[in-house]
């Protein structure tokens, strides 16, 4: 694949780069995906997905998301593993260039790189990140059987995490800096209604300390300034997400986030570059809405290779 010519490269293989790579397959475009770790992005990291059409009794996150991408491939999609560097325009083409791959030249590229956890940025959190600091319960909660846990946030990440360690946690605390949740009233009303769930309000982690592995949380309420130690084995960090968008290096307008500014066709400002799902600007992190931006970013580069001329 080292210097193929693709007419549309799609950097990330989560739900919007999925359902990018099956409208762009199925109109018989020569599509590769390029993604740096496992298919499906934060969704196959999810242990349940709820509210996904089509699904009336739920779907694991790994099943939708390998369920999509058989579903691309059945129509001719590939998919390389590799990490990208950056973006450039040669021309009428458009380059991405990979960490161990080499490049690829593409007369339409699709943005879908998605985005990563944010880090608290205390003391301790890097030490001991994967002995007892995770961003993922999915992939950690089983290590943590009989044990009291923490879980940082109050969006609709850490509460649904949160609900899926009480699996096996002895105990799931949920600190947020707020006084109240930012989750969907329905992850609020299990959360609550969990025996195994406690809550600390108004407070934020200042530091994690342990020997060899997490021990404990130095904890500070925001309001009232008073400090506290919470003795935990494991803490799971949900503050947010930060967009993947590094790699395009001054290319592509950002926000203020670092989100791609783009149209609703999925354009970007550059031509041929169109980007979908939440590494665009106000997007509603959804697995449905991402799918949706994917389809359309297909349909937009469909029709901008259409309208051009091209000389292999």
């Amino acid at each position: 694949m080292v210097n193929a010519i693709y007419d549309v490269v799609i950097i990330g293989g989560g739900p919007a780069g999925l359902a990018a790579g099956l409208y762009a397959a199925r109109a018989r475009l020569r599509t590769l995906l390029i993604d740096k770790g496992m298919i499906g992005g934060q969704i196959a990291l999810t242990d349940r997905v709820e509210n996904y059409s089509g699904f009336p009794g739920g779907i694991s996150g790994t099943d939708l998301s390998m369920a999509m991408h058989e579903q691309a491939t059945k129509f001719g999609m590939e998919t390389l593993y590799s990490a990208v560097e950056a973006i450039e325009v040669d021309g009428r083409y458009r380059v991405v260039k990979t960490t161990d791959e080499g490049e690829f030249r593409a007369k339409t590229v699709i943005i879908t790189s998605g985005s990563e956890h944010k880090k608290l940025g205390v003391p301790g959190e890097k030490e001991f990140a994967a002995r007892g600091v995770s961003y993922c319960a999915v992939c950690d909660g089983a290590f943590f059987k009989d044990k009291v846990v923490a879980v940082v946030g109050g969006g609709d990440a850490a509460i649904d995490e949160g609900l899926f360690l009480t699996k096996f946690a002895s105990k799931v605390i949920v600190i947020h800096r707020r006084d109240q949740l930012r989750a969907f009233k329905i992850l609020q009303e299990r959360a609550f209604a969990n025996p195994k769930m406690e809550f600390i309000w108004d407070t934020v982690v200042e530091s994690i300390t342990g020997n060899g592995e997490v021990e404990a949380l130095s904890l500070i309420n925001v309001k009232t300034e008073e400090r506290s130690n919470l003795k935990v084995g494991g803490v799971f960090i949900y503050i947010g997400l930060q967009p993947n968008t590094d790699f395009t290096n001054g290319l592509l307008t950002l926000d203020s986030g670092r989100h791609i500014l783009v149209n609703d066709k999925m354009e970007t400002g550059v031509p041929g570059i169109l980007a979908a799902g939440d590494i665009r600007q106000q997007s509603a992190r959804q697995v449905v809405s991402a799918a949706g931006d994917g389809a359309t970013a297909a349909i937009t580069a469909e029709k901008y290779i259409s309208e051009n001329k091209w000389e292999e």
